[in-house]
């Protein structure tokens, strides 16, 4: 049995979506070719000389520039075995079918991909069922080294980056996550000697910085707290960031110094909006209010916050999203924001729990199989003329200061939004560099 393992897109890190399997393989007796289309062109060799070909589907962009690549693999090696995992797998269910998929998994695939490769019997598990595995330290072997990814940047200092998971999972219900329909509210924590391990075999390739994915990393905030005490006593000056929800950060404020000691570069938490009707709409957890006071709760740590943003939904404004451009700047976080989160626009998916909203049915046609979504416009048209107009001030100016670009954006919101008297940026404070990983997309 000869696996291959694809990944088209994972936010410029190594994909631990191939590195974890590929160890559940190889134990197995199963050989594995790892390719990251990101980084390498497909091999035809490689696919012709496949058994079972699976690709790893962990977000919107990698599952739209996989189809093609589907389609080319079933032209190339037609008797193969096609699998597709990750949480957009099952969300996209009947279109990978239609494209020849034959096997769709979704959370906690290992197991379930190894006994499709031995040509196991897999067990009829009801749709809800998510396994609980015992995890495997991930198998890197095969993948392009960490320093043709994606880097952490302190001013002129760039750090190779790693990137592993303590869990998975979610035991939250955000009504536009991706990971709600897959896990429902559950979470699995990854045992503390395998975290260790990977991140042990990533600074042994030369990582000087580890990206933790976990979707909240205090879900289970005992578990965090020995992960990064853990990592602290073995690995010395190695740096890391995490991803943290808002309410999280306010409930477990007293370890926000923990975090700074123990080398957290920054926390990125998935604010999306600083309107109430939206965070009520999305149903985030946390009000503006909530978000004002982890932004103070962080600087009083020293600890850098890089909050995230749904910028434009079906209920954003000319006046409201002035209104986060007035209040990022406010906040002297102009630095801590990627200007892509400024342009990002609310992605309707199938399963996705916005679809209950009767607003957003009301928007939305049926199931668009090119975009991966439901489409929706705009009620006020000047809404999604300006979202299209920062996006490309966005693309264009790709290699600028992120402070450049956010005055670009700032003046091209208050214009369209009919501003007779352009207020000026408030000043930022002096400070020393603001640390950040250098491929910022995030869908």
């Amino acid at each position: 049995m000869r696996a291959l393992l694809i990944s088209t897109y994972d936010l410029g890190r190594q994909p631990f979506g191939l590195a974890s399997p590929a160890a559940w393989l190889r134990e197995a007796g199963v050989e594995v070719v790892c390719a990251d289309l990101s980084r390498d062109g497909l091999i035809e060799t490689d696919v012709r000389a496949a058994t079972l070909i699976a690709f790893f589907l962990p977000m919107h962009t990698a599952t739209r520039l996989a189809v093609p690549v589907i389609d080319r693999v079933r032209e190339l090696n037609p008797t193969a075995r096609i699998c597709a995992y990750g949480l957009y797998a099952p969300l996209n269910a009947t279109l990978l079918k239609e494209h020849g998929v034959s096997d769709i998994l979704a959370g906690e695939f290992e197991e379930e991909l190894r006994d499709i490769a031995r040509s196991a019997p897999r067990p009829r598990a009801e749709p809800a069922r998510i396994p609980r595995l015992t995890f495997r330290t991930p198998d890197r072997g095969g993948l392009p080294p960490l320093s043709r990814y994606a880097a952490l940047q302190i001013g002129s200092e760039r750090r190779t980056t790693g990137y592993t998971e303590a869990s998975r999972g979610c035991k939250h219900l955000c009504r536009h996550c991706p990971i709600v329909p897959v896990y429902n509210g559950r979470f699995r924590i990854v045992p503390i000697p395998v975290v260790i391990g990977d991140i042990r075999a990533q600074v042994e390739a030369g990582a000087r910085h580890i990206t933790f994915g976990d979707p909240d990393f205090f879900n289970g905030i005992g578990h965090a707290r020995t992960v990064i005490e853990t990592l602290r006593r073995e690995f010395g000056d190695l740096s890391y960031d995490v991803t943290i929800k808002v309410e999280h950060l306010l409930r477990h404020a007293d370890t926000l110094e923990l975090l700074r000691d123990t080398g957290c570069a920054f926390v990125t938490s998935a604010v999306e909006s600083v309107d109430d009707r939206i965070l009520a709409k999305l149903e985030k957890g946390h009000t503006r209010a909530d978000f004002e006071r982890a932004v103070a709760l962080c600087a009083d740590a020293g600890l850098m916050l890089a909050p995230t943003f749904v910028a434009f939904t079906p209920w954003t404004t000319l006046e409201s999203y002035c209104d986060l451009l007035d209040t990022i700047a406010r906040f002297d976080l102009v630095q801590h924001v990627a200007p892509i989160q400024l342009a990002i626009r609310l992605l309707v998916t199938e399963g996705s729990r916005l679809l209950e909203l009767d607003d957003i049915r009301r928007l939305t046609g049926s199931f668009d199989a090119r975009s991966l979504t439901y489409p929706w416009r705009h009620p006020d048209v000047r809404v999604d003329a300006l979202q299209r107009g920062l996006a490309e001030i966005v693309g264009v100016r790709s290699s600028a200061s992120r402070e450049d670009t956010f005055g670009h954006i700032w003046r091209h919101a208050h214009e369209a939004a009919g501003v007779r008297h352009m207020p000026e940026l408030p000043e930022a404070r002096p400070r020393t560099a603001v640390p950040y990983l250098n491929e910022p997309w995030y869908c």
